[in-house]
């Protein structure tokens, strides 16, 4: 079969690397992929925003099968278009990848379907924010209530912290019309954790667990980024606080999104807090997380284009995901300087140390061919280096060990991927 993956992250790397090994792909393609990509499948330079020109391609090329891994194009509504032109496609409808759009939204269902979750407000207005604020207790937390790149999430310690929050998200408008409106939330401590699953409108089925690194700096110091480094398995999610989230959260999220006529196909990402009070969700998102993808992906042994054909299809009930009882990790190499600005268009060496491995990858984020046909940094995030171990200690090690092989100008990364696993 043909099938098309959209984006061009690291996430979609993943992706491609691992629909690349099902048997039963003939020919692959992504729109409009990068460097690394281009290894396992044949870029096509089309954006993942180009809806017209996608939906012409995939006719012209006889696609059977399109995965969208962006959010973006999901919350613009690609599921919808694509399903009009009679075209199969892998992902949530508009009406569904609102779960993601809108943090108000998500919020508002979990209230209503009472699903764990820090308390929360929800306001339209700098004003509103700011009287809300004078009573509020800290630290607090402010959400941009649109996509905002991983990065509309602002922790305030005090409500001079707070009210800079708001002139950035809702006055300075920093995300654009993702801050026209804004959830203040209730400050939750405990344990992260993230929780990728498979979802048909109906089934759920979670993949294994993560745990993501999103500051920019060890120590999780610096500003909020799309992701430094994750491992999976999650030492902290128990077979207890599985069989919790699965009858209190996975199965009721999907019940709910059915019940408010949206029913949900595609990835659902819970971003989970462990609490003192037990596991609440702090955030959903529609697709895979990034590098949550490139750490999961790895350890599963399912063929990724029968699971996702069993979603599109409605029969998800029919499979059981397993995973290796291995563990990954990886580690983001980023240009000095990302979230804010950096440099790009460095020469990068020590790729080709990766090739022909089956427990070392490079899964490519932001980088991209020169004139000179050399592959060059191309974005903030720049390469996931990834490991697979029996366990998380040596996959970390080992890791470590591959990122020393990559070079490039200003390499940037955290030294510290994997430091809860220490204190377990």
């Amino acid at each position: 079969m043909k099938v098309l993956i959209v984006g061009g992250g690291g996430r979609e790397h993943a992706l491609a690397w691992a629909a690349a090994k099902s048997p039963r792909v003939e020919k692959l393609y992504c729109a409009p992929g990068n460097a690394g990509i281009s290894s396992v499948a044949e870029c096509v330079p089309i954006g993942p925003m180009e809806f017209d020109r996608l939906v012409a391609f995939a006719k012209e090329k006889k696609i059977d099968l399109t995965i969208v891994g962006m959010d973006d194009p999901l919350v613009g509504g690609i599921v919808d278009v694509f399903e009009a032109e009679g075209l199969r496609v892998f992902g949530p409808r508009k009406n569904a990848a609102i779960l993601e759009g809108s943090k108000a939204f998500s919020k508002d269902l979990m209230q209503k379907y009472g699903i764990p979750t820090a308390e929360y407000t929800t306001v339209t207005s700098p004003e509103e924010a700011y009287a809300f604020l004078r009573t509020a207790s800290y630290p607090t937390v402010l959400k941009a209530d649109g996509l905002a790149l991983g990065k509309g999430v602002l922790i305030c310690e005090n409500e001079e912290q707070a009210r800079a929050g708001v002139r950035e998200i809702m006055e300075d408008r920093k995300f654009g019309d993702s801050g026209n409106r804004m959830v203040i939330e209730q400050f939750m401590t405990g344990r992260e954790i993230s929780v990728l699953s498979f979802v048909d409108g109906k089934t759920i089925r979670p993949m294994a667990s993560a745990m993501d690194h999103k500051r920019a700096k060890d120590g999780d110091e610096g500003l909020n980024t799309g992701g430094m480094g994750n491992f999976s398995p999650s030492p902290f999610y128990t077979e207890e606080v599985d069989a919790f989230c699965r009858k209190y959260i996975y199965q009721p999220t999907v019940d709910a999104m059915a019940a408010e006529g949206r029913p949900f196909t595609g990835v659902i990402f819970f971003g989970l807090m462990l609490t003192p009070d037990g596991p609440k969700v702090l955030e959903y998102n529609a697709r895979f997380g990034d590098p949550e993808a490139q750490v999961v992906l790895p350890r599963m042994k399912n063929d990724l284009i029968d699971v996702v054909e069993a979603c599109v299809d409605g029969r998800l009930d029919e499979v059981e995901l397993e995973f290796g009882d291995d563990a990954c990790l990886c580690v983001v190499l980023a240009s000095d300087g990302y979230p804010l600005s950096y440099e790009k268009g460095f020469p990068i060496t020590g790729l080709e140390t990766f090739e022909g491995k089956d427990d070392e990858f490079v899964f490519h984020a932001g980088t991209a061919f020169n004139e000179k046909g050399e592959i060059v940094t191309s974005g903030g995030r720049v390469l996931a280096v990834t490991a697979v171990a029996d366990t998380l200690q040596e996959a970390r090690a080992k890791a470590y060990a591959a990122t020393e092989r990559v070079h490039f100008a200003n390499k940037y990364m955290r030294h510290d991927i994997g430091h809860a696993i220490d204190e377990v």
